[in-house]
């Protein structure tokens, strides 16, 4: 997996991998789907490869790249033996743990009350020593997806520390009716824990066609709880920008239209120790819409450079 292009990553097929590291046998599978248009278990397959969104005519092709070849899930990893065991199984550096992430609509039902809906969401997972690790991918698979300018993907990945790197693919739940109502609130939640008192500061990059078109930036400040020390970046509202993207994306009138423009749109998050100017966690996302009765889905990987 660590050597395939961007047109095959977080496909179909690599859910089949996952089933070779937990010990299950490894079905048959045909062609793989492409990088955006991957289909987790349980939903139905969407197109296997869309034409660029700016063409009128949304043509799609019937054909899609080999099949994915074995990887090894320990691919770029070094682990000391006294790592916890979310080390390398979650979104987790040496120095910092991600526990919960997500973007959200709040809606008023009355003076109250509100209706809370989850666009993506990763939840608290406590993984032990018998679970897998993280599938692995080769980061210069991404880079065009992502800016490479100074400060960019490249050469954060470059300075390290190579265990704080992930990408994930979010499978947004867009199924919720949207109006331009001023009480609505657009915000965005993320908890993370670490055994450091530090202060913490936190890049989200929003990108088009791989540039960076918006940028928001957050210190957080640590509280000791429990013998650790917990950040807590809470309801943060989302930028206008990406309130009238979301707007936009649910007027157009077919998903495969939608997976087309979320093809050239990715969000790059950077952790950093304010004080030292460490990188703690870097996390690239890349999006399609959910086509599941459940809601919003993902998928962790760890970005190695083989």
């Amino acid at each position: 997996m660590a050597s395939m292009s961007s047109a095959q990553i977080i496909s179909p097929t690599a859910f089949q991998n996952k089933m070779v590291l937990q010990g299950l046998p490894r079905p048959t599978y045909p062609t793989a789907g492409g990088f955006w248009h991957g289909a987790l278990p349980g939903q139905p397959a969407g197109p296997e490869d869309i034409k660029p969104f700016a063409q009128q005519s949304y043509a799609m092709q019937a054909s899609g790249p080999p099949p994915i070849t074995g990887y090894e899930s320990t691919a770029g990893l070094t682990m000391s033996p006294s790592a916890p065991p979310w080390q390398g199984r979650s979104i987790a550096s040496s120095k910092l743990r991600m526990l919960e992430f997500s973007a959200f609509l709040e809606q008023p039902q009355d003076s109250e009350t509100f209706n809370k809906h989850l666009f993506v969401h990763i939840g608290q997972s406590n993984p032990t020593f018998s679970d897998p690790y993280l599938e692995a991918v080769d980061i210069r698979q991404i880079y065009d997806k992502f800016p490479e300018k100074k400060g960019g993907l490249k050469e954060l990945f470059e300075k390290g520390p190579g265990c704080a790197f992930f990408l994930v693919k979010f499978w947004a739940d867009l199924s919720i009716n949207l109006q331009d109502d001023s009480n609505y609130f657009y915000g965005v939640s993320s908890q993370y824990e670490s055994s450091d008192n530090m202060i913490i500061t936190s890049s989200t990059k929003v990108c088009s066609f791989g540039k960076q078109v918006v940028e928001k930036v957050e210190t957080e400040y640590a509280r000791f709880e429990n013998g650790r020390y917990v950040f807590r970046i809470h309801r943060s509202p989302l930028c206008e920008y990406m309130i009238n993207f979301i707007h936009k994306l649910k007027h157009l009138p077919e998903k495969y239209m939608m997976n087309s423009v979320l093809e050239n749109f990715t969000i790059l998050q950077v952790v950093t120790n304010r004080d030292t100017l460490e990188t703690l966690l870097c996390v690239a996302y890349v999006f399609e819409v959910s086509t599941s009765e459940h809601g919003a889905q993902h998928h962790i990987y760890r970005l190695i450079k083989d």
